[in-house]
């Protein structure tokens, strides 16, 4: 029997296994009473991080202002605080009218998207990507097109085979900086390339600079927005990683370089925003605090910090397993981690994240779910105690030799 109430044609090609099928298994097998390691997605309060102390105080104290709608962009302090932050790195001639926030960056993406794209239009993604910017692209009627950040290359983008993706519907390139979900810190060598041929041809550049502190080592951040003169920089970010504040659903999105020629693409995302009435509004009023108070993300990410020491923990079970490797994250909270196909030559990314979570109760994100060719990649969240993290690489290895014995 054919079904009444079918979803939309335009889901054929939209995916997000970070919350799919995996998730919804993970989700039944906790309700018959397992325990499941949850490293599928970045949330850090299951793992008990906390928002700090003085973002909860300020939304507090100004619920009475936070019960009606406010302005379309956002509250005024908010965006100011953002355009504050954006001056003290570099970024000049940016004011309160060029920053929208948002319900989450994810609410962001499909907003410049959707006041972007024409049926057909391309975007250049990295391949690997966080989903959502392929999802929305093809959501929003237009092309994903991905350029590769390959493993062998240390998930580095590159220049030559980004300039041979660009054709005359290429109307944006998507920058992922610190990315998830390799970890890869961009230099600004490469930053500054990626620019010109963005102001060669007239792109856009979307660079989603949501971990933007989370960087360890001596791996340096440098804002995108920094090198754009003569294009268009939409620059997004948000309280939900580097302050813990997931369920605040606080993001926005900054515009800066060429806003002469962008008049008309930011009407229409104005309209856009006021079709929504506007974001969730709490959440806005810690957004000053967060930007101009102590910056506790750097206790955490410095050596002795708990993600500097939890990210040390995977390496160290990575290098001690025959199964596995890895490129040292410089940045998020993530590793991206590949299985040896020479000694397992039927791994697939999905069926070990099924075994895994079926037989050792871990939950885990397959590589082709961030739009690889390749299907020898898993990622996991470092967000757990490193105790926690070594006890599932132990897990991790046993399914692995499973794998070994089963190929003799």
């Amino acid at each position: 029997m054919t079904d009444a109430f079918r979803p939309s044609k335009a889901l054929n090609d939209v995916r997000y296994e970070i919350r799919g099928r995996l998730a919804a298994r993970a989700q039944e097998m906790e309700r018959r009473g397992y325990e499941i390691v949850q490293l599928n997605i970045g949330n850090p309060g299951p793992f008990g991080f906390r928002t700090p102390e003085t973002m909860r105080l300020a939304m507090i104290e100004n619920l009475r202002s936070a019960e009606g709608y406010c302005h379309q962009k956002g509250i005024f302090p908010a965006r100011e605080a953002v355009v504050m932050q954006q001056q003290d790195r570099g970024i000049k001639d940016v004011t309160a009218e060029h920053v929208f926030m948002g319900n989450g960056v994810s609410e962001l993406i499909d907003l410049t998207l959707r006041a972007l794209l024409d049926p057909g239009d391309e975007v250049l993604i990295p391949s690997p990507d966080y989903p959502l910017w392929t999802a929305a692209v093809t959501l929003n009627e237009g092309k994903p097109v991905h350029y590769q950040c390959r493993p062998e290359n240390g998930f580095q983008p590159d220049l030559a085979d980004i300039e041979s993706r660009i054709t005359e519907r290429t109307r944006a390139i998507v920058i992922i900086n610190p990315n998830n979900p390799t970890g890869a810190v961009y230099s600004r060598e490469l930053l500054q390339g990626i620019v010109e041929l963005a102001e060669a041809h007239k792109l856009v550049i979307f660079s989603d600079e949501i971990y933007d502190q989370m960087v360890y080592d001596e791996a340096e951040f440098i804002p995108m927005a920094t090198l754009v003169n003569d294009t268009l920089c939409a620059t997004f970010s948000g309280l939900s990683k580097v302050y813990r504040a997931c369920g605040y659903r606080v993001g926005w999105v900054v515009f800066s370089g060429d806003l002469t020629h962008a008049q008309s693409y930011l009407e229409g995302m104005d309209l856009l925003a006021s079709l929504r009435l506007c974001s969730n509004v709490p959440g806005q009023w810690a957004v000053q605090t967060a930007l101009g108070g102590f910056q506790s993300i750097h206790e955490l990410t410095d050596p002795g910090g708990r993600l500097y020491e939890a990210r040390q923990a995977v390496l160290d079970a990575v290098a001690a397993s025959k199964y596995l490797h890895m490129t040292a994250p410089a940045g998020s909270m993530y590793a991206f981690i590949g299985a040896d196909t020479k000694l397992l030559p039927d791994f697939d990314d999905n069926q070990f994240a099924m075994d895994l979570l079926e037989k050792h109760h871990v939950l885990v994100a397959p590589g082709t779910s961030f739009n690889t060719d390749y299907n020898n990649f898993f990622r996991i969240t470092t967000l757990p105690d490193p105790a926690v993290l070594a006890d599932v690489f132990q897990r991790i290895d046993s399914l692995l030799n499973e794998y070994a014995e089963a190929q003799k």
